[in-house]
């Protein structure tokens, strides 16, 4: 059915080809430097009625220094278009009529201002939330709870998006996101995402793109969507850097960039880095299971203290180089780094007794555990992109590499206070990955209104893991564990190429977007008793958008995606640092497939106030999940652990999720500024063997912001997270918030910040459960979430071309971008 509905798409955009516009009007026209012929990227383009001084609409110029105004009514108009270090051009008495509805002025110089750079600021007012047609994009310049923060902190104000309090974020209920930095994948999200995202100063961030329906073009994997991490770079003339500084009680923080560019060439550098301080949580668990014949019972009572610290730091260097006005080639090269250690003592209390309530065993232990992870990932690209002289005709080539290495080490030793026997395990894992992407993308418009556009892309995974286990023995010596001793080694290409359309039907009533994609996998794991089959995937999209006027649209979405298991699922590697609570990867996973309907809203006001709004349903099949049973003896190589949870990841059931995301952004008195997210939707989740569960979910998300003075600002933020039921159990909820003020001095070009997070709060309880056929458990968990930071941000250079705060209302409209 779905490929009809594709089949039939794609007819509906060919017919277009044929349609012409008569009632409606358009201008188009190429922006570009006159000196060296390149095209101006994010010049400001307005329109003005005649003999109006005040625009009526804005639009900002693209990648290739292109704008257009459609559905334009017949009369007469004039343009302006203006960037910063340019002198502001007009094309006056522009008329649209009957003989003359489709106006392209082909290309448009602007000549620079010469010598009048020196300490230049040109500020625009930028949304903070933008709906595109195929992605929500949101701008975090004026996040003030996440200044001295971390790319989590953003992800928590981000619309659609969750974070729980150990980082794990969801995207409209689903875990499985695909993370991408600037549009490219990168090994530093496979060992784990929560540590990557944490790794990532806030200050490097330019925008967060939210791409719930992705298109042909990308790759199929992440059932949930992705999520595309923009860094920020240079786009102007002239040299800048900004330098940005955090000290708090939970968290330090630092960045520094650098960007130069001169006529056709422009380079940057960036370093950052933070230390998340000694932080100690409190946890404690009480299980109570049964043996096969449910004749006997066990308890067990677990109560402790785990200090845990985390540091990380990345720098990267970005080169661009327009060697013609048609051909330019980039490249960048990035380094990352991030650890966290842990330490921990529990206390153990184990009792059995009948069901008559007859104690028969009881035991006393206290473990000790430690545990560290390092990882290390280099980045690099390197891109070619060709324009012609047919406009949107494009060919982009694409060569991205992605290593890491990581280190996961671990041991625990228990004492047993009866009789003061000691037992033990330790653990070495190193491991390393490496994801080397070739692709061709080449885009060609047939006709006004329809473009074509088709690429391949080949992709080679290889990921290697080796685990030295060693068990302390009774002389207290410890001795290799072969039985837990292996190598893993996991080889995945993958082959893929897509065919893609953008079309305007009816007159332009309708635009949107169409396409297919193919992927051939083939996978081998050199593991015992894995042997993993090739499969195909085919993937269709589209998307449907109406704009129902200048300021508001509604669009209709499908896509099918896949979630492939990733590096932390697939180790085999035993998880042992809590001999009762085992956890363990899966080799034998296969593909999560998902079928995904989106419809969505959106509407601008003339107060600048914004409204957004997207319903989905979800499918997912192979569903993959985590499943934990039960041991009363459960053996790992040589040894032998009793009172045992084995959680593992599995393929089981069905997963059906539907629900809706709304934002809203309103200003108050021109100094205040409310915003607010609700995300609501019910998951049902059908596994064979286990009842149906139904969870409803909802996350709250409110932003009071206050302007006190041009240069100081202030920011409430509280975020509500609910409960969620699993096949398994109940995951707990948790809310957050956080106070912020900036002060800005020295022309905007420093400031001071102070951020305060759950000052009335030193702790959030957390408390989960879970159960099975032969337990229950009960998990709490008391975390540090109280902190307080000051932090520092100084910019310099001759350009600093900034977005956010603009109070001039009287020249030309600054669009939100």
């Amino acid at each position: 059915m779905r490929y009809f509905f594709f089949i039939s798409i794609l007819f509906l955009s060919l017919i277009s080809t044929a349609q012409t516009t008569k009632n409606k009007g358009s201008i188009t026209a190429k922006v570009i430097d006159s000196q060296t012929r390149v095209p101006i990227e994010m010049a400001i383009v307005s329109i003005y009625k005649a003999e109006e001084n005040k625009p009526f609409n804005g639009v900002t110029t693209d990648q290739k220094g292109h704008f257009t105004f459609n559905n334009l009514s017949e009369g007469t108009y004039r343009i302006g278009i203006e960037f910063i270090s340019y002198k502001v051009f007009f094309i006056e008495k522009v008329t649209i009529n009957t003989s003359s509805n489709n106006l392209n002025f082909g290309e448009v110089l602007l000549v620079p201002i010469a010598n009048e750079l020196s300490g230049v600021t040109v500020t625009s007012k930028a949304a903070s939330v933008q709906s595109k047609i195929d992605k929500l994009v949101y701008n975090p310049v004026n996040d003030l709870s996440s200044q001295g923060g971390v790319a989590t902190d953003i992800l928590k104000n981000v619309p659609m998006v969750s974070v729980d309090i150990d980082g794990k974020v969801e995207l409209q209920g689903s875990p499985n996101v695909r993370f991408l930095i600037n549009g490219k994948p990168s090994s530093i999200f496979g060992a784990s995402v929560s540590d990557a995202l944490q790794s990532i100063p806030a200050s490097q961030i330019k925008n967060i793109e939210v791409i719930t329906s992705p298109g042909a073009k990308y790759d199929a994997a992440g059932t949930g969507g992705i999520i595309n991490i923009i860094l920020k770079e240079n786009k102007v003339q002239g040299i800048n850097s900004s330098v940005n500084l955090s000290l708090g009680t939970r968290l330090e923080n630092g960045s520094f960039n650098l960007n130069a560019k001169k006529g056709n060439f422009g380079s940057g550098i960036y370093f950052g880095g933070n230390k998340q301080l000694n932080t100690i949580t409190r946890n404690s668990s009480d299980r109570t299971s049964y043996n096969p014949t449910r004749d006997t019972i066990s308890s067990l009572h677990q109560n402790g203290k785990n200090p845990f610290t985390r540091s990380s730091y990345q720098t990267g260097l970005n080169l661009n180089w327009s060697i013609t006005e048609k051909d330019e080639l980039s490249a960048t090269l990035g380094f990352n780094h991030f650890e966290n250690n842990s330490t921990g003592t529990t206390l153990q209390n184990q009792q059995s007794y009948l069901t008559d309530g007859s104690l028969l065993s009881i035991l006393n232990s206290e473990r000790k555990s430690a545990g560290s992870f390092k990882n290390d990932a280099t980045d690099w690209s390197i891109s070619y992109k060709k324009t012609f002289d047919k406009k949107d005709q494009e060919l982009n080539v694409l060569v991205t590499s992605s290593s890491g290495k990581s280190i996961n080490n671990s041991s625990q030793e228990t004492i047993i206070q009866e009789d003061n026997s000691v037992s033990g395990n330790r653990n070495y894992n190193p491991g390393k990955n490496h994801e080397l992407n070739l692709s061709v993308d080449f885009t060609y418009p047939l006709a006004e209104g329809f473009t074509f556009e088709t690429g391949a892309k080949s992709t080679f995974e290889n990921i290697e893991s080796q685990v030295v286990s060693d068990t302390l023995s009774n002389g207290n010596v410890y001795i290799n564990d072969l039985g837990q001793s292996y190598n893993f080694i996991y080889k995945r290409n993958i082959y893929a190429v897509y065919f893609s359309s953008s079309y305007t039907l009816f007159n332009g009533f309708l635009e949107g977007q169409a396409g297919l994609r193919y992927e051939k996998t083939n996978t081998t794991a050199d593991f015992a008793g894995v042997n993993i089959p090739d499969y195909d995937t085919f993937a269709p999209s589209f998307v449907m958008q109406h704009k129902i006027s200048d300021s508001q649209s509604i669009k209709f979405s499908y896509t099918f995606r896949i979630e492939r298991p990733d590096f932390e699922d697939l180790n085999p590697f035993f998880n042992i640092s809590d001999p009762h609570n085992i956890s363990t990867g899966n080799p034998f996973l296969k593909t999560e497939k998902g079928n995904r309907y989106e419809l969505g809203y959106s509407k601008n006001f003339d107060n600048n106030a914004n409204f957004y709004f997207s319903g989905y349903y979800r499918y997912n099949t192979e569903d993959i999940q985590n499943l934990t049973t039960f041991y009363n003896e459960f053996g790992v190589g040589k040894t032998t652990y009793t009172d045992v949870t084995l959680t593992r990841r599995y393929n089981i059931g069905s997963e059906t999720t539907y629900g809706a995301s709304l934002f809203g952004s309103l200003p108050v008195n021109k100094k205040g500024t409310i915003k607010g997210t609700f995300d609501f939707g019910e998951r049902t989740n059908s596994t064979p063997g286990f009842a149906s569960v139904n969870s409803f979910i909802y996350r709250a998300n409110l932003n009071l912001s206050y302007k006190f003075s041009p240069d100081m600002m202030g920011e409430i933020v509280g975020n509500y997270r609910s409960t969620q039921k699993s096949i398994q159990g109940e995951r707990p909820a948790s809310f957050f918030y956080n106070i912020a003020f900036r002060k800005q001095f020295l022309n905007k070009n420093a400031s001071v910040g102070i951020t305060m997070a759950n000052p009335f709060n030193n702790y959030l309880n957390q408390r989960s459960s879970s159960y099975g056929d032969s337990f229950y458990q009960v998990n709490n968990k008391d975390i540090p979430v109280q902190s307080f930071g000051i932090s520092l941000s100084y910019k310099f250079g001759k350009l600093d071309f900034k977005k956010g705060e603009s109070e001039n209302h009287e020249g030309p409209l600054q669009p939100e971008i």
